[in-house]
């Protein structure tokens, strides 16, 4: 991580202390990324198209199951660029909702997007999750930052994320980009305190069909627990206050409604940790307190269940605003 400036490291000890936690459920290692050499061509539900395992792992060529239902894609989003610079679409799909171990895009605004990757490179986002983008970001030209930008913003996100409450969950083994599929044979294990994130179908899921959303498993209660945390506010600021009032954003600010609990998780501790120090996460960091693990569980949980667009404007009352 990057020194921070004076006046950002004053901010940082002002605050109140985060223990230094990144548990191996929510950053797992990462696989060697190494494509399936098997040569047999297949297909998902719904699509005409046709791809090897091999095509769809390679990162530098996309397998788009659904061309027809997303705008033209930029050629460093469906491609690639000079390594190591990868198809963007490999780990956020053409549909920008993303996998839990690297985030859903689609909607979120386009300054943001840019300034995110320009965080990797400056070393504002740092931690275990970011040595995958960093080289990405730190290679991409600044027209290719632009293109994956815009296209990403203007996707409009939908469903993608089923939360359950359990005691039990399946066990688990981590595929490629360290994606958790179940254990044949259908063994479980104790929960406890996490959030394990399957896709809804394996098969699918390693197919990496933008129709396949996952399935997040969470701690019984955690959804009612993270409404309470999120309605009275983290630390007595409400999250609407920036995040907008459906909390699908505001201007530059992301949504948070419907996004992967997983993420979610991550995004908050890795603030609370200090490894992201952008404007926006020092603030968000100032306005809440050391939330623990379960805490953010909740909130991750409850905000993953909410819509991902903003509802339809209410109707408009005769000689008022609309």
């Amino acid at each position: 991580m990057r020194p921070v400036s004076l006046f950002g490291l004053l901010l940082l000890l002002a605050f109140p202390a985060w223990a230094d936690h990144t548990p191996e459920w929510a950053y797992p290692p990462v696989p060697a990324h190494q494509p399936s050499p098997d040569p047999a061509l297949i297909s998902v539900p719904g699509s005409t198209q046709r791809f090897t395992q091999g095509q769809i792992d390679s990162g530098y060529d996309v397998a788009d199951w659904y061309p027809d239902e997303h705008p033209p894609m930029p050629q460093v989003v469906a491609k690639g660029g000079k390594p190591p610079v990868r198809a963007c679409a490999m780990c956020h799909l053409p549909n920008g909702n993303g996998h839990p171990e690297s985030a859903g895009l689609a909607g979120l605004p386009m300054a943001y997007l840019i300034a995110q990757m320009r965080a990797y490179v400056s070393g504002q986002r740092s931690g275990p999750r970011a040595a995958s983008m960093v080289p990405i970001a730190k290679n991409i030209s600044a027209e290719d930052m632009l293109a994956s930008a815009e296209y990403f913003a203007a996707l409009r996100p939908g469903p993608w994320t089923r939360i359950v409450e359990t005691e039990t969950v399946p066990q688990t083994y981590l595929g490629l980009g360290a994606v958790r599929y179940r254990v044949p044979g259908g063994a479980t294990e104790t929960l406890g305190a996490r959030i394990i994130s399957v896709p809804e179908d394996d098969t699918l899921g390693e197919r990496r069909d933008s129709h396949t959303g996952f399935v997040e498993y969470v701690p019984p209660g955690s959804i009612a627990r993270g409404k309470t945390l999120v309605e009275q506010g983290v630390g007595g600021i409400n999250c609407t206050t920036c995040h907008g009032r459906s909390l699908t954003g505001r201007g530059e600010i992301p949504g948070l409604a419907g996004r992967l609990a997983l993420v979610m998780f991550r995004g908050v501790n890795d603030i609370g940790l200090g490894h992201r120090t952008t404007a926006g996460a020092v603030a968000m960091r100032a306005a809440m307190p050391a939330l623990n693990q379960e805490e953010m569980i909740a909130v991750a949980a409850y905000l993953a269940t909410l819509p991902p667009v903003p509802p339809p404007p209410a109707a408009c009352v005769p000689r008022a605003p609309c």
